[in-house]
């Protein structure tokens, strides 16, 4: 994988910041422990060390694991152990996870490791940050965690690889075993010593780098959704009084007034909103869908505002069991229980399939002649003849419908393991997995309501646009062709989600009105 992000990113004992996790995962960022870092690594290891040869049983280090954990393990045994758990919990199953999730999580684990709380050896930390820095991606796959007890067969996986064992994707994306790629980038596998494999993939890693994956998608997509949601108002001859300041005051959500504020700047000085401020004007109120947008959109940034406290709180979090204390005891705990994390990956995918759904609404409503105060069926050039963008209604319809079933929380299910040792789970790794699909529908049914609104928008000529919306809607003409007969549409669905995923229609619309919160 090329790098494309040449800051390095440098591990201290302190929390890796979310932008540096999405620069390792997305761009290819570097990663460089400090001496810091290392003096930890160093002074948490001595204390396994004394351990590694106790006659007394400390779990992880001379017992087995899970329900396991009753078995004494001779201290002759002992490394053994170690690999052996990694090889046995490497046992993940289905469809491959994305590269920049598994570059993500790794990352965090590092960052976990670098804290000195994990008794690792400083080569083995290395190892992590040579797997990233080289680019070889361990091969993870969809299922195998249970949000608890860590995301044990996603870390598992990695642990693998770092070990010589397994499979990979290279810095080419070439699928090659993982001690080819080792040899290839002139690295040794590490032999795991005691208590290391159990630190490898004991964390919510997984979970945690998928959510600031999505926080960082989603801090775009809410400003697009105003965007479109503003391109809609216009073409639908809505008012924009209700998004006055003194009447957003009124109800102090922080994130409705956000959203308030980018749909005044994104409409002013509109001359389709200017052609109907006038006394014959009969209607009184719009659809909820236009009128409610900022409180709905608002709800959601103010939930991804608490997602994004909960991350800041975990990326801060030293996750292991058992975990070595600033004064050197080793104590085991319940610190990686994926609750906090699993439930905010649940309340996002709410709020996501809700702004979707009010989106998709919004797109209805300019298709329909009863409703679009004036535009032709389905915006067909000719209807009946021509269907306009009647299907592209249906694609928005179907995945409005699959992110009400990924709505449904993780969080609230558990399934017991290990012989009922772990017989309460969060499943928050399906809680993440979910929230990533939900994400890109989002997106997708974005793009169908700033498609059809640009559209729209076109056939209001000769009435023009406020400078805002109609940068947004320039920058689609830019890839997609204005009205006409109908054409393949799904070609321009894919280039205006694009240019969303890009920032492409964000940009034009804060070069025209300024920065959008």
């Amino acid at each position: 994988m090329p790098t494309t992000h040449t800051d390095t990113v440098r591990l201290d004992r302190g929390p890796v910041a979310a932008t540096d996790v999405v620069a390792v995962a997305r761009a290819g960022a570097p990663v460089a422990l400090t001496e810091q870092a290392k003096d930890a690594i160093t002074r948490g290891r001595a204390v396994v060390d004394t351990l590694a040869v106790d006659d007394a049983p400390h779990y992880g280090v001379s017992t087995g694991f899970g329900a396991l954990a009753t078995r004494h393990i001779p201290a002759s045994r002992r490394a053994t152990l170690q690999a052996s758990l990694i090889r046995s919990h490497a046992a993940g199953s289905g469809p491959e996870v994305e590269r920049e999730v598994v570059r993500a999580l790794m990352l965090l684990r590092l960052s976990t490791m670098a804290t000195g709380g994990t008794g690792v050896r400083a080569p083995t930390a290395q190892g992590y940050a040579d797997l990233l820095n080289h680019g070889i991606t361990p091969v993870v796959h969809e299922y195998g965690s249970l949000g608890c007890s860590g995301d044990l067969a996603p870390l598992a996986h990695c642990a693998l690889a770092l070990i010589g064992e397994g499979e990979v994707d290279d810095a080419d994306g070439r699928r090659i075993p993982a001690a080819q790629a080792l040899t290839a980038a002139g690295l040794e596998p590490v032999v795991p010593a005691e208590k290391e494999g159990l630190a490898l993939i004991n964390g919510t890693d997984g979970m945690l780098g998928q959510l600031i994956l999505a926080l960082h998608d989603l801090d775009a997509l809410l400003t697009t959704a105003d965007i479109a949601a503003a391109m809609s108002v216009e073409a639908l001859l809505a008012t924009d009084a209700v998004f006055a300041d003194d009447l957003v005051r009124m109800r102090p959500h922080p994130g409705q007034a956000e959203s308030a504020a980018n749909l005044r700047a994104l409409l002013a000085d509109s001359a389709i909103m200017a052609s109907h401020r006038t006394p014959d004007c009969t209607r009184v109120q719009d659809a909820y869908s236009l009128r409610c947008s900022p409180q709905v959109h608002g709800a959601a940034r103010d939930t991804a505002g608490h997602a994004r406290t909960v991350a800041e709180r975990e990326l801060a979090a030293t996750i292991d069991n058992p975990v070595i204390t600033p004064d050197g005891r080793v104590e085991s705990n319940g610190n990686f229980h994926g609750a906090p994390v699993g439930y905010v990956l649940d309340f996002l995918a709410i709020a996501v399939a809700d702004v979707a759904g009010i989106a998709e609404r919004r797109t209805d409503r300019m298709l329909d002649v009863a409703r679009s105060q004036g535009l032709p069926a389905f915006l067909a050039d000719d209807p009946g003849v021509d269907s306009g963008h009647m299907i592209a209604q249906y694609t928005s319809a179907g995945i409005v419908s699959e992110l009400k079933r990924l709505a449904v929380p993780s969080s609230a299910d558990s399934l017991p393991s290990s012989a009922m040792q772990e017989d309460h789970v969060s499943m928050g790794w399906s809680g993440a997995r979910k929230l990533r699909r939900a994400v890109d529908g989002l997106t997708r049914v974005l793009a169908v309501e700033i498609l059809t609104a640009a559209r729209a928008l076109d056939l209001r000529t000769p009435l023009t646009t406020a400078p805002g919306t109609g940068a947004v809607r320039d920058a689609v003409r830019a890839e997609v062709g204005g009205p006409g007969p109908d054409r393949y549409l799904s070609p321009e669905i894919d280039a205006v989600a694009r240019q969303i995923r890009a920032g492409t229609l964000a940009t034009a619309a804060a070069t025209a009105v300024g920065d959008l919160a």
